[in-house]
C-alpha cells in the first residue's frame, strides 16, 4: 500500500538507529549454536521492548535455534504502520520466522509472532492470542503489561517472560505478575541496555528473577527450554 511504501524510509532510519545503538553499547553477534529438542506447545516466551529494543530483539532472535522449542511473542512500542516492516526485517536478521501476530492464532514452537495493531494483545482462556482496546488508559499501545498480565491469567504450560530495553515503565508490573505465578523472569542489565528504563523499573520491584546482559538472554532460554 501507499502508506506502508511512505513508511518505508522512516523505518529503514528507526532500524539503523538502534542498530547503531547496539553497536555503541557494544553487543555481541555471535552465530547460535545448534539445538535439537521436542517440541511442545505448552511452552512460551513474552517479550516487551521498547527504544532499542528493535536491534536488542535482532540480537537475542539471532541467538535462537530454528529448532527452538518454545513459541514466542514479542510486544514492541511500535504504530502499526511500521510493524509488518519491523517483522520481516527480524525474520531476514533471524533464523526463526517473524510475522505479526493474527487474531485467533494460537502461539507455535518455533515461530515468533509480533503484536502489530495499536490495539494492546492478550492470551485468552482458551490459549488464543486476541487484541483489544481495552483497557483504554493505557499510555503505550501495545502494551507489554496487558499482555503479560494475560500471560500470568491464561498461560497454563512454562513460560519466560522477558523485559528489555526501553523508556517509561510498561511491563514492570506485568514481569512481577508473571514472577509471582511462578514463571522466570528475566530483564535486560543496564549496561547493555540503549535505554535503562523500563528494565530498571521491573528491577526496582524485584519483577526479574534474573537480571542478564543483553547476549546472555538467548543462552539462558536454550538452557530453559532443552534441558
Amino acid at each position: 500500500s501507499q502508506s506502508k511504501e511512505a513508511a518505508a524510509p522512516l523505518l529503514r532510519k528507526i532500524l539503523n538507529i538502534d542498530w547503531l545503538i547496539g553497536q555503541r553499547v557494544g553487543f555481541e553477534r555471535g552465530a547460535a549454536a545448534p539445538v535439537s529438542a521436542p517440541s511442545r506447545r505448552d511452552r512460551l516466551v513474552a517479550i516487551g521492548s521498547s527504544a532499542g529494543g528493535p536491534a536488542a530483539l535482532e540480537i537475542l532472535l539471532k541467538g535462537l535455534p530454528v529448532s527452538f522449542p518454545a513459541a514466542i511473542v514479542l510486544v514492541q512500542h511500535v504504530d502499526q504502520v511500521f510493524a509488518a516492516g519491523m517483522a520481516d526485517w527480524l525474520s531476514s536478521a533471524s533464523g526463526l520466522p517473524v510475522r505479526l501476530a493474527r487474531e485467533g492464532e494460537t502461539p507455535q514452537p518455533g515461530v515468533v509472532l509480533l503484536a502489530g495493531t495499536n490495539h494492546h494483545i492478550r492470551l485468552l482462556k482458551d490459549g488464543t492470542l486476541a487484541y483489544t482496546a481495552e483497557p483504554v488508559n493505557e499510555v503505550y499501545r501495545p502494551s507489554i503489561d496487558v499482555f503479560f498480565e494475560s500471560v500470568t491469567r491464561y498461560w497454563n504450560g512454562e513460560a519466560v517472560g522477558v523485559l528489555l530495553t526501553g523508556m517509561g515503565r510498561d511491563g514492570a508490573q506485568g514481569l512481577k505478575a508473571m514472577r509471582e505465578r511462578g514463571f522466570l523472569t528475566i530483564a535486560q542489565d543496564q549496561a547493555s541496555s540503549a535505554v535503562y528504563g523500563m528494565p530498571k523499573a521491573a528491577a526496582a520491584i524485584d519483577a526479574a528473577v534474573e537480571i542478564c546482559p543483553l547476549p546472555a538472554i538467548a543462552p539462558r532460554l536454550i538452557e530453559v527450554f532443552t534441558q
